[in-house]
């Protein structure tokens, strides 16, 4: 049998020289006896060399005890000599994989971090909020958060910055930070006037610099001078240079009552989907878009799942290489219908509202007060017209120069 025999490699064959009379009638008596023979080659009138498996060697042998021809393993070819080889050498090549996995590992690990563009006591800051976070020398990049979260991290936590950078640089971390600058009213600006901002009641008045135009209870109009910055007598003579000393940049802080009207409309039923706390997690090596499993596998599968990947690159020294750490995080979730009383969506609604104005407004307005001014219900909804009394800095520089 003559013809090419699949997956020679993999399974292991070896080259013979048959040496005798009609050599190729040998092979032909092999393949009487169920042996895979292929590539057969006649060399001269004596010799003849062809392939067989691994497998059939004795059963090869024992046929050739039974003719007058003489045989040759002329070459060895396939996976199990190749891996009898790396065998014979494991010592040599187990030292060699070691050496790639722990420079693949130190190359995958923090060894630095610089902190640039702020005080000595802001990136100490810096340093303690990133370590709090898992990220310090000696530290896998795996495990560590992304520059984007960590950025936000650092702002939540540090309210003296403005701006912080974080690039990923290799095994460094490099950190660039912007503070929020404090410099003085009166370094900053020159003569100006306090007017209001918006209509309202002024309730707190503190006035540090500049001659007070309205006092506590007075209602007041959008752009209303609170606070004047020219100090000077407007019935005397004095010249125009004593007149420009007496003008200077004010300082106050004036909270009023000011109102606002708002409208939304809560369902009486309510579909929205929450976490049980419940989570699975999953480890892949990513090689050419091939996700190949690690860890985390036959676990429990949720009905109803919410999934969020992380994806790393692996590094060797300075090179990004084709592979990266995947990490795959599986949540459970659940569907839940609430359904409202008219009570209870007027409260969600509230709610709602207030939290609405209040990321208008920042965080530092209070909201004193609020009022239903209109409430109905149609269509499975209540509709909620609310009135709000708020407690607010109403401040707004006018600059004196302006108007010279």
């Amino acid at each position: 049998m003559m013809k090419q025999v699949q997956g020679t490699w993999l399974r292991g064959y070896i080259t013979i020289q048959v040496i005798g009379y009609h050599p190729e009638l040998f092979f032909d008596l092999c393949t009487r006896h169920e042996i895979d023979v292929w590539q057969i080659k006649k060399v001269d009138q004596t010799t003849c060399v062809g392939n067989i498996f691994i497998k059939d060697i004795i059963k090869t042998k024992q046929i050739r005890k039974q003719t007058r021809y003489k045989l040759r393993f002329v070459r060895k070819t396939g996976l199990p000599f190749a891996w009898k080889k790396v065998n014979k050498r494991k010592p040599l090549l187990i030292g060699f994989i070691v050496s790639l996995f722990f420079i693949t590992l130190l190359s995958n690990m923090v060894w630095k971090i610089e902190v640039a563009g702020v005080r000595p006591e802001i990136e100490k800051q810096i340093r303690t909020t990133l370590s709090e976070n898992g990220v310090y020398p000696g530290m896998l990049k795996f495990s560590i958060d992304s520059p984007s979260n960590l950025q936000k991290k650092i702002l939540d936590n540090i309210p003296e910055l403005l701006w912080v950078g974080v690039t990923e640089k290799g095994t460094t971390y490099s950190l660039e930070g912007v503070e929020k600058t404090s410099v003085s009213e009166q370094e900053s600006r020159g003569p100006s006037n306090i007017v209001a901002a918006k209509d309202g009641v002024i309730v707190d008045m503190y006035v540090a610099k500049g001659k007070p135009m309205a006092s506590v209870n007075d209602y007041v109009k959008k752009g209303d001078i609170l606070v004047a910055g020219d100090l000077s007598n407007t019935d005397s003579e004095d010249d125009d240079e004593e007149k420009t000393h007496n003008k200077i940049a004010v300082e106050a802080e004036i909270y009023a009552n000011t109102w606002y009207e708002s409208t939304i409309t809560v369902p009486l039923q309510a579909n929205y989907k929450v976490l049980t706390g419940n989570v699975n997690r999953k480890y892949y090596l990513n090689l050419a878009d091939l996700n190949l499993p690690i860890w985390g596998f036959f676990q429990e599968t949720y009905k109803e799942e919410q999934v969020e990947v992380e994806q790393k690159s692996i590094h060797f020294f300075q090179w990004e290489l084709p592979i990266s750490f995947v990490k795959k995080s599986i949540f459970e979730s659940e569907q839940i219908t609430e359904k409202r009383s008219r009570k209870n969506a007027r409260e969600v609604g509230i709610k709602q509202a207030k939290t609405q104005l209040q990321q208008t407004l920042g965080h530092e307005a209070e909201i004193t007060n609020e009022k239903i001014l209109h409430e109905a219900s149609e269509n499975g909804k209540v509709k909620l017209d609310l009135y709000f009394t708020v407690k607010e800095n109403i401040v707004k520089i006018q600059d004196l120069s302006q108007g010279d």
